[in-house]
């Protein structure tokens, strides 16, 4: 369908992934660790965390190259919440984000949020590969280790702990402002914090590898990861990003390979989704190193019926990226007669459709798709299509529906302003690009175009009524927002 990429890059390293010595693991998978992430509550409350997590996700919206395509954020987060189903204290909700960065990475901060570096789809040679990396920085959130580091750094030196609170999260969004503020402030004590995130990382490996084996993945792939980061390290004069801050001894793989090698041997296939995934974000979201080779489509084309069937979805990815839309149709044709109802290639044969200005064929195809009431992915293409038919109405029935469901989908909002204004219902156009700026942090705007809109409705409709109460939610919003615009 159609894709929204934010500008500039936000956010860096605040957990990042595996970056200490693990100790050997034991046959069984509980996590046998003490739970240390509980002690964070006298600092910061997990309402706390949930509302700092709010702030900085919309910061995160406004100013990163975030991929907001809603097939690769609904594959994300379907593999996320996998995982997160076999995580032991989960305190808050998850969400995961993909950002457009050709260097190997992946975060976690405040209130659930996990951000992806897309290049992980450039390395990872199977699924479990991914969830490796998935779980550790989810094991980072249910431990609690921000919020853990911060109450460590208030304890030892209390008179640089505003400051230090103000350039760690500053590093989330500025990460060279961030990084030299934090380390002009915490100058005398800074030996003790890298210290206690070693202590964290191994923490987030050792509980990361239980939460992976227990959704049914592959322990191994956690080490195989380990060594892939391992060799770009030795064969490049410039090693990951990863490894630039979180050195990555070699005697952590054998720790690693040996942990995985004590537990239960798990035969996991990757599943058709992520190599769909893998060739999307490669095809579509190019980004120095990260291109759809035809090296990688060849090695996919010898593979099983799923690596077989992304092969040949990526060759008519790559042709529509080059507007041969016929070429495309006749690439994607066979797959979709074999698959009709796969959402992959309804996405992929609606945007066909459109470049060969056949919308209502796609409005055909999507409005009788047997999912389409369950897959958020699918309405989002026929409210697209609808209005490149020429039938807006048709689309705000849709996207009302699916606004109320899908609040913080920019794409939604997006939509349905575009068909508001198509039948000059100013009002609600100003309302739906009001709810975009507020997702993205701009709640100043957003309250300036819902007072718009409530001087263009009836004094005293329903209507108006609406308009002020979000704008006294956005208002209050911006109060409980202020100690973080100071930090």
């Amino acid at each position: 369908m159609f894709r929204q990429l934010r500008k500039t890059l936000v956010a860096t390293l605040i957990t990042t992934l595996m970056a200490a010595s693990v100790a050997p693991a034991w046959a069984d998978t509980t996590d046998d660790l003490p739970d240390m992430g509980t002690s964070a509550g006298s600092t910061l409350s997990i309402a706390q965390e949930l509302q700092m997590g709010d702030y900085y996700v919309r910061q995160l919206r406004g100013s990163a190259p975030l991929i907001n395509d809603p097939l690769l954020v609904q594959y994300v987060n379907k593999l996320g919440m996998r995982l997160v189903g076999h995580a032991n204290s989960v305190r808050t909700p998850f969400h995961f984000y993909l950002i457009n960065n050709d260097e190997i990475n992946a975060f976690a901060f405040f209130g659930g949020n996990v951000v992806l570096h897309s290049a992980l789809f450039r390395y990872a040679d199977n699924e479990s590969q991914l969830a490796s990396v998935m779980a550790h920085e989810i094991s980072h959130v249910t431990q609690r280790h921000l919020a853990r580091a911060m109450e460590d750094q208030k304890r030892n030196a209390p008179l640089t702990w505003v400051g230090a609170l103000g350039s760690i999260l500053l590093a989330m969004a500025s990460p060279q402002a961030g990084m030299a503020a934090l380390t002009g402030t915490l100058a005398g004590t800074q030996q003790g914090l890298i210290s206690f995130t070693q202590q964290n990382e191994q923490e987030a490996d050792r509980i990361g590898i239980q939460v992976l084996q227990r959704s049914g993945f592959d322990p191994q792939a956690m080490p195989s990861f380990l060594e892939k980061l391992l060799d770009q390290a030795r064969y490049s004069s410039r090693p990951p990003e990863i490894l630039l801050t979180h050195p990555l001894p070699e005697s952590r793989l054998s720790d690693a390979r040996n942990r995985a090698n004590q537990m239960r041997s798990v035969v996991a296939q990757s599943s058709e989704d992520f190599y769909m995934a893998k060739v999307r974000t490669l095809g579509m979201y190019k980004s120095g190193r990260n291109q759809l080779t035809s090296d990688l489509l060849d090695a996919l084309a010898k593979g099983n019926v799923r690596e077989q069937n992304a092969a040949r979805y990526g060759r008519a990815l790559q042709a529509m990226e080059a507007k041969n839309f016929a070429e495309a149709k006749t690439l994607l044709q066979p797959l979709l007669s074999a698959s009709p109802n796969n959402a992959w290639y309804l996405d992929l044969a609606t945007d066909i459709d459109l470049g060969l200005n056949k919308s209502t064929e796609a409005v055909n195809r999507l409005k009788n798709a047997p999912d389409l009431r369950n897959n958020p992915v699918l309405q989002l293409n026929l409210a697209n299509a609808w209005l490149e038919n020429g039938q807006p109405a048709e689309a705000v029935k849709i996207l009302n529906r699916y606004t109320f469901d899908n609040k913080d989908d920019s794409n939604g909002w997006d939509l349905l302003a575009q068909a508001q204004a198509a039948l000059n219902n100013r009002d609600q156009e100003l309302a739906a690009r009001a709810e975009v700026l507020a997702l993205t942090g701009r709640l100043d705007q957003a309250i300036s175009l819902l007072s718009s809109a409530s001087t263009q409705v009836k004094t005293g409709s329903l209507q108006q009524a609406r308009y002020d109460a979000r704008i006294d939610q956005l208002r209050q919003l911006q109060q409980r927002f202020k100690p973080y615009e100071k930090m």
